[in-house]
């Protein structure tokens, strides 16, 4: 009878385990990558160990802020009202971001400190907040809770992480972040590049193989509407003095989705081309300007960012895609990268490398 129960026991952990669609963790940082920088911390290799370190210092911080979960997370349109834009945006934000760096500390530590902080601001939101709502509020839910769907993959396996809590999480994936990303996935410019990432890392999370499948649908039917033959994204261009802010707010999402898409599927959209044109060649675009802002034609003296902020950790992350000399040169001195505010894409590219040969990545 012993013998009999074990036996069941086993058969209900592996069909458990058939179920899943995806790897987890997986996402934004599969196993492949984390084992690839925890070899690069044990020995100390640069630049991953100052990226480590600068990543403990975000996370210890974390540990000292409360969970901020609200019920209705309302945002009105920034431009309508940019102060209660601001403030009612930063409870996620920051609850986003330190739920994410924790986690992510814990995943390279083993530290369990920093899985239960995490822990507690993922089941705060998970219990708390119902909807989003006003002008603003689905978009500002895509892009900041993305940190929170990266941090609840990088926990997926935790064994402190209750099973009600984890089902409450899940049913906030479900009625809450997936609804909002999914509202705004169709839209032209983006906002909708925002929705696909959120619904792609949803999809993970949730080990959902046909939403995963829409996404990458979705990126593929307008790639070539939102690239123009030149390199410049007409959607974006248009915004006058952040023309080059919202290039790169767009294609952070685009390549972010494409990297989860090509870790849960092998489906690489990074090169998808179509008369010359593809991810590539946005980004060239974006580099060129934002290191030539006095060429851009479509505003006067634009927002060009910086190689140690944006758009640097967007190339910081593509020129492991690419093997692009030219957007290591431009964020070399700046290094190790972080962007820990706002919304979450490439938020610790210096740290968690990324590369399409997985084989390289596994090597120490």
């Amino acid at each position: 009878m012993k013998l009999k129960r074990h036996l069941l026991t086993a058969v209900f952990a592996l069909s458990a385990l058939i179920t899943l669609a995806y790897d987890h963790p997986g996402g934004m940082h599969p196993k492949s990558q984390l084992d690839y920088v925890k070899k690069q911390i044990k020995t100390r290799q640069q630049p991953h160990w100052d990226a480590y370190q600068q990543l403990i210092v975000y996370a210890d911080s974390a540990l000292q802020k409360p969970a901020e979960a609200l019920a209705d997370f309302s945002v009105p349109g920034y431009y309508v009202n940019a102060l209660m834009h601001r403030k009612n945006s930063k409870s996620l934000m920051s609850n986003a971001f330190g739920a994410y760096a924790c986690a992510l500390a814990w995943q390279l530590s083993g530290e369990q400190k920093y899985a239960d902080k995490s822990l507690e601001i993922l089941n705060a939101w998970g219990s708390t907040n119902t909807k989003y709502s006003d002008a603003d509020g689905s978009l500002v839910m895509s892009y900041a809770g993305s940190g929170m769907l990266m941090a609840a993959e990088l926990l997926y396996h935790y064994e402190g992480w209750e099973k009600a809590d984890k089902k409450q999480f899940g049913t906030w994936v479900e009625n809450v972040y997936k609804k909002a990303c999914n509202e705004i996935r169709n839209r032209s410019n983006n906002w909708a590049d925002w929705g696909r990432l959120g619904s792609a890392l949803c999809a993970q999370f949730l080990d959902d193989e046909k939403e995963m499948a829409e996404n990458a649908k979705l990126i593929k039917s307008d790639l070539f509407h939102k690239i123009a033959a030149d390199g410049s994204m007409p959607e974006e261009t248009k915004r006058k003095a952040n023309g080059i802010w919202y290039t790169y707010f767009s294609l952070a999402p685009i390549t972010a989705a494409s990297w989860v898409i090509f870790n849960a599927t092998g489906e690489n959209l990074f090169t998808y081309s179509q008369e010359g044109r593809s991810m590539k060649t946005a980004l060239d675009y974006l580099h060129y300007y934002a290191m030539n802002p006095s060429e851009w034609k479509w505003f006067e003296n634009p927002n060009k960012g910086s190689a140690g902020s944006w758009p640097g950790n967007l190339l910081e992350a593509m020129s492991g895609i690419y093997k692009e000399n030219e957007y290591v040169k431009y964020v070399q001195a700046k290094r190790p990268l972080i962007y820990p505010t706002h919304h979450f894409a490439w938020t610790f590219p210096t740290l968690m490398t990324v590369t399409l040969d997985q084989s390289k990545q596994e090597k120490p």
